[in-house]
Formats: structure tokens, C-alpha cells, sequence
């Protein structure tokens, strides 16, 4: 029986354990290499003894983190306010992201909407059915990062970004499968990308459930997807280490998602679900949403717990496909908000005489956080606190 499976190739100088090399320019840096086989039990032993293999895991479903909420937004009316670009306090730096490359992994983008009006975009598509995006997700996580004014509306934190990957991870729909992300996420360390911002998670329940489907026992389903996840969990470990160890070579993106919506806190208190994949792989910096709860922030109902770092998730206003605009609540709307802000950080760092590197840049951004908005700081929902542009 033959099963489909990822397989991430490093060279050498990347693999784990690895010496790191010094001196080395970005030009010396050697690209990160994903593909897929089908394998049966004899070929996954004679793959774990292949010294060009890094790691390899069994491809899972993926999905997007779809919003709580989502509602069109009249463009002949006056528009809402974009809080959060206030709450993170982008509106009153000088900093815009300039010189800062930037990739979003999601459904894609409408690049021909003001706010990305003169942007250098380059797209690829790893889901199959052509750039573009029809869902509005990937809009709306696109424009709360880098989006440009639209008139007297701000929908942007760095509204001067250098250049903005787009990787559609997932087809015309809101599932697609780990194979995507890992190539996209390749794709976009190969580009040269500085931050990634992901706002999608690893489907382990919509899998059990479509193995029950099937008929399989609830038991036997459970047990494979656990399989699928643990592969999952320690091929996204493996491809994060590779990519911290390509940042010798002076390449290697700050990697940001958000934590998920499955949480119910309205419901029972208890009701917290653990920041879930990618967001809990390591060297990831996981976001929770906060709620703007009239002159405090609350953590957001739906939020999932165990994150790095909380940003504004709720009632969001970005850009919609067809030059439109939309309000969106769900921790892929923070994700974004983390992500523009740590463009602001790579700009800051740069300026200075420090040479802006993932590590340095996360740890600015995580040092910097703060708890004084928050109405009520649990470590466990958020271990840092609320995060802030650069003063």
C-alpha cells in the first residue's frame, strides 16, 4: 500500500546539526527543497536513511482559519474606523515597512485594488486553480498588512513595503493539504522573503470526521489522524529549523500565524483551545485576537490560547475583492496585524546599527509587547501581551 508523503531535501550546510557557516553572503545561500513521493513501508525505511532527506511526513488537510464573522461594507457610506491600526499605535510612527519583503500564504490576492496600487506583487499559485482571489481572505489579511490609504481610509500598518510575496496555498475553496504550505513556505524563503504571515491551520478534526465518513471507527480515525499530526507537527519543526539555519547565510523569514478560532470562552471560561498548527510548531510566533471592549482590550471569545503574542482580531476593516472593503473578525485577522507590525520592527532595526535578522526582529517585537490594555493578562492566553508598533 502506497501512501503519499512530504519530503523535505536540505543540503548540507542546512541540515540540522550542521556547523554554521560565517562570512557567508545571501548569494551562498543554498534553496530549501519540498517534494512529494508515494511511498510503501520499504521505501519510508530506505528514506530515513537518505542523508539528502531533512525530514518527511504524511501530507494532512489543511484549512483556513475562517473568520467568526464577516460583513460587506457599503463603500457609498462613511466607513468604519480601522481600530487596530490606532490600538498598535502604526499611526503615529514614521515607520512604513520600506525595504521589507513581505509573503502572505492564504487564497490569494485582488492586486487590482487601490490599496495595492503600485505594489511590486509576485504571485504563485500551489492550490491549483490560478492566482487571483475569490474567497476575499487573502485580500483582507493582504491589506491589513501593507495596504495603501484609499482615499482619507487606512486599512495598512506598512504601507511601503519593498515587495509582497502572494502564495494561494488553498484552491478556490478553504481547504487544500500541508504539501501546499510547505512548497509556498519553501517558495517563499527561496524569494527571500523577510516575514511570513500564514492565517490557515492543519484540519486534524475535519479529517477524523471525513475518516468516519468513510467508515472508518471513531477510534481507528482519531488514531490516523493523530498520525497525520505528529508527522505534520515534526515536519513543520523540521522545515522551521532549516530555515533558522539558512539565516547564517543571511536569509531566513520571521514566521507569524495565527492561533486559531476554535475556542468558546462564552460558552464556559474553561473552554480555551490550545494554539494549533502551524502556529504551535517552534520558532513560530503565534497570534491570539483581542477585542476593542470600549477603552480596554479583551482577549476574543473565539481565540485560542497558548499564544506567543495578542493582536487586534475583531470588527477589522481591510480591502475586499472588486475594489471593496470588508469588516472580518477571527485570529487571521490579528496574524496580519503582527505581521505588518514586524515590518515596521525590520525598518526600525535596519535604520540602526544592527543588521535586521528574523531573531532580532522577534525579539523586538515580542520585548516590546505590553499588558497595560488588557483588561484581564492571562500568560495563557497570550505570554507576552498586546503588541505595539516601535516608539
Amino acid at each position: 500500500m502506497l501512501r503519499r508523503y512530504a519530503i523535505i531535501e536540505a543540503p548540507k550546510r542546512l541540515r540540522s546539526g550542521a556547523a554554521s557557516p560565517s562570512g557567508t553572503t545571501k548569494a551562498g545561500y543554498p534553496n530549501i527543497r519540498i517534494r512529494a513521493a508515494d511511498l510503501s513501508k520499504r521505501d519510508v525505511l530506505d528514506i530515513e536513511k537518505d542523508p539528502s532527506v531533512e525530514d518527511f511526513g504524511l501530507i494532512m488537510p489543511t484549512r483556513l482559519i475562517r473568520p467568526v464573522r464577516k460583513q460587506q461594507v457599503d463603500v457609498t457610506a462613511a466607513l468604519p474606523a480601522a481600530w487596530g491600526i490606532v490600538a498598535v499605535g502604526a499611526d503615529r510612527v514614521d515607520l512604513d515597512g520600506s525595504g521589507v519583503a513581505v509573503a502572505v500564504l492564504d487564497t490569494g490576492i485582488d492586486r487590482t485594488h487601490a490599496a495595492f496600487a503600485g505594489l511590486d506583487i509576485e504571485e504563485e499559485d500551489f492550490g491549483g486553480s490560478g492566482n487571483g482571489d475569490k474567497n476575499g481572505h487573502g485580500t483582507h489579511c493582504a491589506g491589513t498588512i501593507f495596504g495603501k490609504d484609499v482615499g482619507q481610509v487606512r486599512i495598512g500598518i506598512a504601507r511601503n513595503i519593498r515587495k509582497a510575496l502572494i502564495a494561494k496555498v488553498f484552491p478556490d475553496g478553504e481547504s487544500g493539504d500541508s504539501l501546499s504550505i510547505f512548497r509556498a513556505l519553501e517558495w517563499a524563503a527561496n524569494k527571500g522573503a523577510n516575514i511570513v504571515s500564514m492565517s490557515l491551520g492543519f484540519d486534524f478534526p475535519g479529517m477524523v470526521s471525513e475518516l468516519e465518513k468513510d467508515g472508518y471507527p471513531t477510534e481507528l480515525a482519531t488514531s490516523i489522524g493523530l498520525e497525520h499530526f505528529k508527522d505534520n507537527l515534526r515536519m513543520f519543526d523540521s522545515m522551521m529549523r532549516v530555515i533558522e539555519a539558512g539565516r547564517a547565510f543571511g536569509r531566513g523569514p520571521l514566521v507569524i500565524a495565527a492561533s486559531g478560532n476554535e475556542s468558546q470562552r462564552n460558552r464556559d471560561p474553561r473552554f480555551r483551545i490550545s494554539a494549533s498548527l502551524p502556529s504551535a510548531a517552534t520558532g513560530v510566533i503565534s497570534v491570539a485576537a483581542v477585542r476593542n471592549a470600549g477603552g480596554s482590550l479583551e482577549i476574543s471569545d473565539f481565540s485560542n490560547g497558548r499564544a506567543k503574542i495578542c493582536a487586534p482580531g475583531e470588527e477589522i476593516l481591510s480591502a475586499a475583492p472588486n475594489g471593496g472593503f470588508a469588516t472580518m473578525s477571527g485570529t487571521s485577522m490579528a496574524c496580519p496585524h503582527i505581521a505588518g507590525l514586524a515590518a515596521l520592527w525590520w525598518q526600525k532595526v535596519a535604520s540602526s546599527a544592527v543588521r535586521p535578522n528574523a531573531e532580532t526582529v522577534a525579539q523586538r517585537l515580542v520585548t516590546s509587547a505590553v499588558t497595560a490594555p488588557l483588561a484581564h493578562f492571562d500568560p495563557d492566553d497570550s505570554e507576552v501581551g498586546f503588541a505595539v508598533a516601535p516608539g
